[in-house]
């Protein structure tokens, strides 16, 4: 099953961007290309010749391989496909968090680097993001962690069976934040837009406009797998695993579906919303964070 789950690493990220973008060429009453576009995009980007400008220095070039190897590097500590995780340690969540961190930092450094004012600035909005996604992360993961005494990520398959009815509605607010933050971190509209070249509201995009060749695929198959990965958290909270190992792996890829879908239908139906008011809807995800922290609060002191 380690075959399998490696397998599904490496290309469902590819599928899932692919049906995003299959999801709104739907709605928007057009064929649009194969879900596996993505992947051929991916393999094109990688026999191209690099192009870096003379400003960069070895900060530039090293950024797209450590972001790609923290974020298989995180992968290891999430459970994936067969339900259960190839490292599964007590205190794993804070090394997942800081290990995207780590990808992050180099990522931002990388545009700061090439000494564009303009990559800086999608650079400095992408931190401040992240500075807000992180702690309600945290608030969400580690209360329920506390809740079952598990301080694993396995902890987040038991919240139905340990908090009885406070259960239910720890795992919807949990989910809601979860989605959430794979619209934050994966740079999803309403607060991003993959697809813009808008100078004042780009922010991942503008990060990586010197980057070419490999480099840029390595970006991008980074973001699909953070993406992936957060989505694994969701799947594992919500599936059963009392099912059979087959089964739990059919509902492991339709979660990853749902979710994509979701995302697409997302970006068809609502625009962008003003740079002002995208740290309100991003506190709408620490908000949540709270509840989870005060429901968890309730069940284990009676309230």
């Amino acid at each position: 099953m380690l075959i399998l789950n490696l397998l599904i690493l490496l290309f469902v990220p590819f599928l899932m961007a692919g049906v995003i973008k299959k999801t709104k060429a739907f709605w928007g009453g057009r064929q649009g290309a194969s879900v596996l576009q993505p992947f051929y995009d991916f393999k094109k980007l990688l026999k191209k010749d690099f192009v870096i400008s003379e400003t960069t220095s070895q900060v530039f070039k090293i950024a797209p391989v450590i972001s790609i190897v923290t974020v298989l590097f995180a992968s290891l500590f999430i459970p994936l496909a067969t339900g259960s995780a190839l490292i599964n340690i007590t205190g794993g969540l804070i090394i997942f968090a800081y290990t995207l961190s780590l990808g992050k930092f180099f990522s931002l450094i990388s545009a700061m680097d090439t000494g564009s004012s303009f990559e800086g600035m999608g650079a400095s909005r992408e931190a401040c993001f992240t500075s807000i996604v992180e702690p309600a992360f945290f608030i969400t993961i580690a209360s329920i962690m506390a809740l079952s005494g598990n301080y694993t990520f396995e902890s987040l398959q038991n919240v139905l069976s340990n908090a009885g009815s406070y259960g239910i509605l720890i795992t919807i607010f949990a989910v809601v934040v979860l989605f959430l933050m794979i619209l934050i971190e994966g740079s999803r509209v309403p607060v991003d837009d993959p697809a813009t070249h808008l100078e004042l509201t780009m922010i991942h995009e503008v990060m990586i406009l010197d980057n070419s060749g490999s480099d840029l695929a390595f970006f991008t198959w980074a973001n699909s797998i953070k993406m992936f990965l957060i989505s694994s958290l969701i799947a594992y909270m919500i599936i059963p695993q009392s099912i059979a190992e087959w089964a739990y792996v059919l509902c492991y890829l339709a979660v990853m579906f749902v979710i994509s879908v979701l995302i697409g239908t997302i970006e068809s139906g609502m625009a962008r919303i003003r740079m002002s008011h995208v740290f309100e809807f991003i506190f709408i995800m620490s908000s949540l964070a709270l509840v989870v922290l005060a429901l968890v609060t309730a069940k284990m002191f009676g309230g």
